[in-house]
């Protein structure tokens, strides 16, 4: 199961977030569920990095399936809109795909 947790700071805007683990639905390669949230994560911060201004850290293992990324303040407009998208996207995987994907939200 892919276990996602959304860093939100005390106004509620997404600070980063981490995802540990592998969906587990199909064999490495065709795995549906997997490729959807990786890309959605990968994209998201690939577009951060090409298209705002936000300082951040990335610390990621493809072996066991870690993804964190952080922001170091709150994100500018561009990039708090490219994370609410990829929550948003996230949660529609949750939606359809419960037993391969969780989603939580924590305070930081």
């Amino acid at each position: 199961m892919i276990n996602v947790t959304i860093y939100k700071n005390e106004k509620h805007i997404c600070m980063g977030f981490n995802a540990i683990g592998h969906a587990g639905s199909a064999d490495e390669g065709q795995d549906i569920v997997c490729a959807a949230a990786s890309v959605l994560m990968v994209n998201t911060i690939n577009a951060i990095e090409a298209f705002a201004s936000d300082d951040s850290s990335l610390v990621s293992d493809d072996k066991e399936g870690l993804v964190d990324f952080t922001l170091s303040k709150p994100p500018t407009h561009d990039a708090e809109l490219l994370l609410k998208t990829m929550i948003l996207g996230l949660e529609e995987i949750a939606n359809d795909y419960k037993d391969y994907i969780n989603i939580d939200f924590r305070e930081v």
